[in-house]
């Protein structure tokens, strides 16, 4: 018995010994699939972004350097090890250790006029009146078929600061009608050329011609202004769509992936529609319309008009003019001017009657008020409608000029700051003589603005204003202009912080046109708007922020722009 039991166990050892290499072989197999598997099980998507500085500005301030993207949308975002042990891509970016922002947002533009401004007599930088006649000179024999058309000039830069003397346009154009929009756009000179095709009415509104002498020196402000401005041929639709996405393109090349074009109508916002939908336009528009009947009809009477690029929800209700012009209504006169108080462009009843139609229909108010007085009678109507707190988000575009008295109406009713940051620093070499020392305290107030609900929403206002955010965002924190005046800061305690400057042209600006769902922040589910920058916003110097560098722009997860990464 013995015997057998060892025959046996010798034989039982000789059999175990192959099955043992079978089982080695299994479980090498098996690892083998197991680890195929695991790389299976890796999600594919378009485009992965790595090694990178990642500001998300969610809710937690999450810290991540890399983000996976499929699908316009943004699936991850973590560190490298995290998202790409879970991922794997068509394509990737190495950062390079630069820092990516959320698509920076403009929450008031003048999109489409910018557009068609890029066809005409730049006269932005002129610094005399002979300057712009010169520029005029060298366009017109550029276009000698055109009329004369220009935007930018302001008196505020030239000698004296006064309005000039236009009767030389009419002696040096007699036939050639001749239109020159002020920065502002509140403002234009016009030759007789102009203002005969025009046909102005005999009865003009009081303070909406300026006069030299006891004469009319050829300068209309406001409705006027707008009456000799629509007679301005409108270019072909092949023009217009080039010029349309070489605007989208400088967009993108400042880092912009979102504007509002705060007072657009009918047609042009079809025409931007018609162009993001046949993907030739790549620009996230919030366009706010003008309020005309047509408009409101179209638009407002059928509810907001929703796309992923696109969103008719708004209406612009302009109550006065600008500062700059003098047409900012204020409740005590200018001080540079003691017989004026400025202009109010909408009555308190029309006020009502929009602000009445947009509540019944759920579109959010939006008004141009920049002097005391407008911002006063805006709250006051707002009010009405609002009662309290509310989530409705109407805004005030520039509350520039703010009576102390006034400025807890925008907590009390839940109403939004929309600024300007650069306006305080473009205006600071003459706003006080505008506005006295006692009423130029409570102007450019971003920081007692701010407070009132906790955020507020941040733009440019170009072709206003230099189209880069990033200026926004220098003049927000600084206070200064780009020459780094001056020392100290324009009135510092109104500057933001530099978060809160940084959220005000992404997360906030998103909220200000009911985006923050979908973008405003690096989070999964958001669209892959984003823009890579060759410094960090919160932590580089102060002077460096103007030269800060764009390096790529990511709209819906594909790239619009790139200065390349090296």
């Amino acid at each position: 018995m013995k015997k057998f039991t060892i025959q046996f166990r010798s034989v039982f050892a000789q059999r175990l010994l192959p099955m043992r290499q079978h089982f080695s072989i299994l479980v090498f197999i098996s690892l083998s699939l197991i680890l195929n598997s695991c790389r299976d099980f890796k999600q594919n998507v378009d485009l992965i972004i790595y090694n990178t500085k990642v500001y998300t500005l969610d809710s937690l301030n999450t810290e991540a350097s890399c983000i996976a993207i499929k699908d316009s949308i943004i699936v991850a975002v973590g560190s490298d090890s995290k998202v790409r042990s879970r991922y794997s891509a068509s394509k990737y970016v190495n950062g390079k250790g630069l820092i990516v922002y959320p698509g920076f947002i403009d929450a008031h533009s003048h999109f489409s006029g910018y557009a068609q401004f890029l066809q005409y007599a730049d006269i932005g930088n002129a610094e005399s009146f002979s300057e712009v006649l010169e520029i005029l000179k060298k366009y017109h024999q550029q276009y000698p078929d055109r009329w004369i058309i220009g935007r930018g000039w302001d008196q505020n830069h030239w000698p004296g600061k006064a309005y000039p003397d236009t009767d030389i346009l009419n002696t040096l154009y007699p036939d050639v009608p001749v239109i020159l929009t002020r920065v502002d756009g509140h403002a234009v000179m016009a030759n007789m050329a102009a203002v005969r095709i025009a046909k102005l009415p005999v009865q003009i509104p009081k303070g909406e011609i300026l006069f030299r002498n006891g004469k009319a020196n050829g300068i209309y402000l406001e409705t006027t202004a707008d009456r000799i401005k629509s007679i301005i041929p409108p270019p072909s639709a092949k023009t217009m769509t080039e010029l349309l996405c070489e605007a989208a393109a400088n967009c993108h090349a400042a880092g912009l992936t979102m504007v509002t074009d705060a007072g657009i109508d009918k047609e042009m916002i079809l025409v931007i529609d018609s162009l993001q939908r046949a993907g030739i336009l790549k620009m996230t528009i919030d366009a706010m319309i003008n309020p005309t009947e047509e408009n409101m009809d179209y638009f407002m009477h059928g509810g907001i008009y929703k796309t992923s690029f696109l969103r008719v929800g708004s209406i612009k209700i302009y109550a006065d003019g600008a500062l700059g012009s003098r047409g900012a209504c204020l409740l005590r006169p200018y001080g540079d001017d003691s017989l004026n108080r400025g202009i109010i462009v909408t009555s308190g009843q029309e006020i009502r009657r929009i602000c009445k139609d947009a509540d019944k229909y759920g579109f959010q108010v939006c008004s141009h008020a920049i002097g005391d007085s407008a911002v006063r009678v805006i709250l006051d109507v707002y009010a009405e409608f609002l009662k309290g707190h509310n989530d409705n988000r109407w805004r005030i575009e520039h509350a520039q000029v703010v009576n102390p008295s006034d400025m807890d109406k925008f907590g009390k009713y839940s109403v939004i700051p929309s600024v300007q940051a650069t306006h305080a620093t473009s205006d600071m070499n003459w706003a006080t003589s505008r506005l006295g020392y006692s009423r130029i305290k409570t102007a450019y107030a971003y920081q007692d603005l701010l407070r009132q609900n906790g955020w507020l929403a941040n733009g440019t206002d170009f072709p206003v204003e230099d189209i880069s955010p990033l200026m926004t965002f220098y003049a927000a924190v600084a206070r200064k202009d780009k020459q780094g005046n001056p020392e100290n800061g324009y009135f510092p305690k109104n500057a933001l912080t530099r978060i809160q400057a940084l959220r005000s042209i992404t997360c906030w600006a998103a909220k200000a046109s009911f985006e923050e769902s979908s973008r405003g922040s690096i989070e999964v589910g958001k669209f892959a708007d984003l823009v890579i920058l060759d410094a960090d916003l919160l932590k580089v110097a102060e002077n460096a922020i103007p030269k800060t560098q764009v390096k790529q722009t990511y709209l819906h997860g594909k790239k619009v722009f790139d200065a390349s990464i090296k």
